[in-house]
């Protein structure tokens, strides 16, 4: 592998440029994908924690995936991270409906 600023050969595994101190990371100038992991500590306590538990999990790899230089695994992570948020979300917006409705429904038949 060739430095990117330099041209100086360098070995596969190193992290910067012995000659320039160039960082030879694949992921250098681009900017990390969103790891969305506020999102998911706020849906696995306020909505629906075993379907929020995979979207810490995916949102805690982003960063470090990027760092390592696998911007693809990041992106597939942070993409992975927004699903689960959602699809916790939406199962609490599903759990708290239908407790409602059931109140309503009681309510209603009581006055009966």
């Amino acid at each position: 592998m060739f430095c990117q600023k330099c041209g100086q050969e360098i070995s596969d595994n190193a992290v910067m440029c012995p000659n320039c101190q160039t960082s030879s990371s694949p992921a250098v100038g681009k900017t990390a994908p969103k790891s969305y992991l506020a999102q998911a500590i706020i849906v696995t306590i306020l909505c629906c924690w075993p379907l929020g538990i995979p979207a810490i999990v995916y949102a805690a790899q982003v960063n470090s995936k990027f760092a390592s230089g696998d911007i693809e695994g990041a992106a597939e992570s942070s993409k992975k991270a927004n699903m689960w948020s959602w699809i916790a979300f939406a199962a609490g917006l599903i759990v708290v409906g239908g407790y409602a409705a059931i109140m309503a429904l009681g309510a209603i038949a009581s006055q009966n």
